[in-house]
């Protein structure tokens, strides 16, 4: 079978693209990218061009520049270039090379998909609804040899996906040897990167020198890459299904939060499950470790995301995942170098004060704490079942259904009570009542005032 109709197969098969669509094809000038040209204008794909200039190998990136120019010109399509300060640019955001070539380069490709590159003066409803590269399965058998010995996950050793939003790449199941072979039975041009011919580069050192040395043991190695992706993504699926029923039984949806039970979750000794339950909220495999280390700390601590998007809170017997956005969560970490705290019912204000300086508040809204028996960080939530703490003027605890019940508070008013709790004790039943254990004595030096404003 030749391999046009390989491609077209492939493309009908994995439900690609079709004829009807307008595609933008990456395009180097390399042989790959050219062959997926060709294949493309035989297959009678309406497509345009699109050429990154990154200006880092002189008259080489013109002359590449140019036979892409003319490529637009035998094949009668459109031909989009845009130059790149890579240098300059990689610099700036502290990166390789490569990281800043690839950043570039899916930055315009983005842009041009979405009718947003200004260069362009297509009318929105013509752009590309696709972009091809000519990424091949040689392409992926090193990219996963790279991220075994770099480490990685299972995902990792699935390789480069056919599919991803906007991006396909058609050519994946074709080896290089063939698009070379196809590009000599029809007389296809193409120039040659001087750069990929150089070891310095982590994949010119797999693709030159690593992989060759151990098909000398392998012969097949390519091969049997490959063919190791295909049973990973099979492995891939079935862990997919496994590691969904576990969740669904282990987190609780609560509001904005998940809440997970500390106990059960340790239970299993996998990390890999870990990970899988963290990484949907911004938190790294290396944190892993972190939430292993949580689940043996205090009630209250709590590990948070490199986004600063997420907390993962000990509370007790549970983990709880919680948007940092006060307005989001329905547990909130207070450090000791707050002073205002936002949160559903209103606005805490935290101050210090001498005791000699204050006068004792006749409102509830305002609890005054002897601040030598405060440790911070304190955790503001709301109340649950269970809760007790110490009324002021009292030496027994109290369960705070209870108070609740005394105090005449509706249903409705209940369910908008909150606690300020420090290391599993609560201190003030905010807006209500503080603790007696943290009232304010004769040798108090030092008070910590903290005052509730409801939301207007």
């Amino acid at each position: 079978m030749s391999l046009l109709l390989q491609f077209q197969n492939k493309i009908k098969q994995q439900n690609l693209f079709s004829l009807k669509d307008k595609l933008l094809l990456a395009v180097s000038g390399g042989v790959d990218s050219i062959v997926l040209c060709e294949l493309c204008k035989q297959a009678g794909y309406d497509f345009v061009i699109a050429h990154c200039n990154f200006q880092l190998r002189g008259e080489e990136s013109k002359r590449d520049e140019q036979f892409v120019k003319d490529l637009g010109t035998k094949y009668g399509v459109e031909v989009l270039v845009k130059k790149f300060e890579t240098e300059n640019y990689a610099a700036e955001k502290k990166m390789s090379i490569q990281e800043a070539a690839r950043d570039l380069r899916y930055g315009l490709f983005s842009e041009i998909v979405n009718g947003e590159w200004s260069m362009s003066n297509r009318m929105a409803a013509d752009n590309p609804a696709h972009l091809l590269t000519a990424h091949h399965a040689d392409d992926n058998a090193e990219t996963v040899a790279m991220h075994f010995f770099r480490g990685t996950g299972l995902h990792g050793l699935t390789g480069i996906p056919v599919s991803a939003g906007y991006i396909r790449r058609p050519l994946l199941s074709f080896s290089k040897d063939e698009l070379v072979q196809f590009a000599g039975e029809n007389n296809l041009d193409f120039v040659e990167d001087s750069s990929n011919q150089s070891s310095k580069y982590t994949r010119n050192l797999f693709r030159h020198e690593i992989i060759p040395a151990i098909s000398k043991v392998y012969p097949q190695v390519k091969e049997n890459l490959q063919d190791n992706i295909n049973r990973f993504k099979e492995i891939e699926e079935l862990y997919k299904l496994s590691v969904e029923a576990i969740k669904k039984k282990l987190c609780k949806l609560k509001g904005g939060e998940v809440h997970i039970p500390v106990k059960q979750l340790m239970a299993f000794n996998n990390r890999a499950l870990i990970y899988e339950i963290i990484t949907g909220y911004g938190f790294a495999e290396k944190q892993v470790e972190e939430v292993v280390k949580l689940s043996e700390s205090d009630s209250g601590r709590y590990i948070q995301s490199p986004a600063d998007d997420f907390r993962i809170i000990r509370h007790r017997h549970w983990f709880i995942i919680s948007p940092v956005q006060p307005e989001e969560s329905e547990n909130i970490i207070i450090e000791e170098t707050i002073s205002n705290m936002q949160f559903a019912m209103g606005n805490l204000h935290i101050s210090r004060i001498r005791a000699a300086d204050c006068q004792l508040p006749i409102a509830n809204s305002i609890a005054c704490l002897d601040a030598r028996e405060i440790k911070f960080p304190l955790l503001l939530r709301k109340w649950k079942t269970g809760d007790y703490f110490y009324p002021l003027g009292m030496s027994k605890k109290k369960k705070l259904s209870r108070f609740l019940i005394d105090q005449k508070l509706s249903k409705t008013d209940k369910e908008k009570v909150w606690v300020l709790e420090m290391n599993k004790k609560i201190i003030w039943i905010v807006g209500h009542r503080i603790d007696d254990r943290f009232k304010i004595t004769a040798s108090t030096k030092q008070l910590l005032k903290i005052s509730f404003s409801t939301s207007v």
